[in-house]
């Protein structure tokens, strides 16, 4: 019987594996595989002159560009545009591109730097002060450890040095991978806090935890001087909610220690022209600050930021789009436990969204988180370690 179905291959990799399969001569492999990957790339802002072009260019190869109507008769100055093609369409365009000057140059620049990470991918490994975490081989678990006073789920149960001690063990020996610390609460129309304070809550913590543990302690502040004092006292990593763009000192502090740093999306209000490519060019502008700061890929973790600056239905289009965050080639950090996402959601309050939790973890995975920030950590180690046998090879 003749059996059609449908394969699905989001990179070379897998495209290389199915032919392979085949049993295709060897030196056809490389050659086919271009052909078998099909790509659709969105492109912001570029001008008519340009689209016009690039849809001439990818039609002559075989491929396709969706414009807006107005390019046609140049009614419109720019348009946001759709490549759509194989690996191999897409080289030879960025290949004409390249020989041109200007705008077209750049553009082709840009679609190669994309392409590239394709075949790059993420780093090897996320370094943070002493540790190196192999990427790719399964998913760590980030367990949370609020020393305030007035966190949504958890504040006021470890704010002294016995309980949150107590509690950080409890949660290493329950599968966390890392132990995230923080001392002034992000909640939605939480009160700031002074920089004294919140090294006096994070500070003796800190200090307890780098000397009795074995695992990477994290900050989780966005004051350079917070982040500074922390990791003098043994942290690891600094979990910034703001990707290093609310406190100018905070990459120079974090590339002199070596650390880790998780660059979080943010935003004061719900307003975007596009959500996921507004999400990414804010990280890309947190990824070039650490890097201007000297901060490596290695020591390099992002996280779309659900519940910060988004209303339900963006925070549900982040969970759903999060595979696009690939662009970026860096490690990927899912936030979402006990959220207000699940609550309104399934309609019950902070107590009762374990089940919503893992049903955001387990899609996170499945969509390329590598880190997952969680209060339940026995649980959620049972729902990460069922979901990476699943979906990492």
């Amino acid at each position: 019987m003749i059996n059609a179905r449908l394969l699905f291959i989001e990179n070379m990799s897998t495209a290389k594996e199915e032919i392979r399969k085949i049993g295709v001569d060897a030196v056809s492999i490389p050659w086919l595989s271009n052909k078998a990957l099909f790509i659709t790339m969105k492109i912001e802002n570029v001008s008519t002159f340009a689209a016009n072009i690039i849809k001439q260019e990818m039609l002559g190869k075989g491929g396709d560009v969706a414009v807006n109507r107005g390019v046609a008769n140049f009614s419109i100055s720019t348009s946001d545009i759709l490549i759509m093609g194989t690996y191999s369409q897409y080289n030879k365009l960025i290949y004409k591109l390249e020989m041109q000057p200007g705008i077209l140059k750049e553009i082709g620049e840009e679609i190669k730097r994309v392409l590239t990470g394709l075949d790059v991918g993420k780093p090897e490994y996320f370094e943070c002060g002493k540790y190196k975490l192999p990427i790719g081989e399964k998913t760590y678990i980030m367990g949370i450890l609020n020393v305030t006073p007035d966190s949504f789920y958890d504040g006021g149960k470890y704010n002294n040095i016995e309980s949150a001690v107590k509690r950080a063990r409890e949660m290493i020996e329950n599968g966390a991978d890392i132990i995230d610390v923080g001392g002034e609460s992000t909640r939605p129309g939480h009160q700031p806090v002074e920089a004294t304070e919140e090294i006096n809550r994070v500070m003796p913590v800190i200090e307890v935890l780098a000397k009795e543990f074995n695992v990477p302690i994290s900050v989780d502040t966005s004051k350079a001087i917070v982040a500074e004092k922390a990791l003098k006292a043994g942290a690891h990593i600094v979990n910034d909610v703001w990707g290093l763009q609310k406190d100018a000192g905070m990459a120079e502090v974090v590339a002199k220690y070596g650390a880790g740093v998780v660059m979080m999306h943010n935003s004061d209000n719900c307003e975007y022209s596009d959500l996921m490519g507004d999400i990414i060019k804010f990280l890309r502008k947190s990824i070039e600050i650490a890097e201007k700061a000297g901060i490596r890929k290695e020591n390099m973790v992002i996280d779309p930021g659900i519940g910060f600056g988004k209303n339900l239905d963006q925070n549900l289009e982040v969970m759903r789009r999060l595979k696009e965050l690939s662009t970026l080639n860096l490690p990927v950090l899912l936030g979402t436990s006990r959220k207000s996402m699940i609550g309104n959601v399934l309609d019950l309050p902070v107590d009762e969204r374990l089940e919503g939790t893992a049903a955001t973890v387990t899609l996170g995975i499945a969509k390329g988180a590598d880190f997952v920030r969680v209060h339940d950590v026995k649980e959620m180690a049972r729902v990460v370690r069922m979901t990476d046998a699943m979906v990492r090879v």
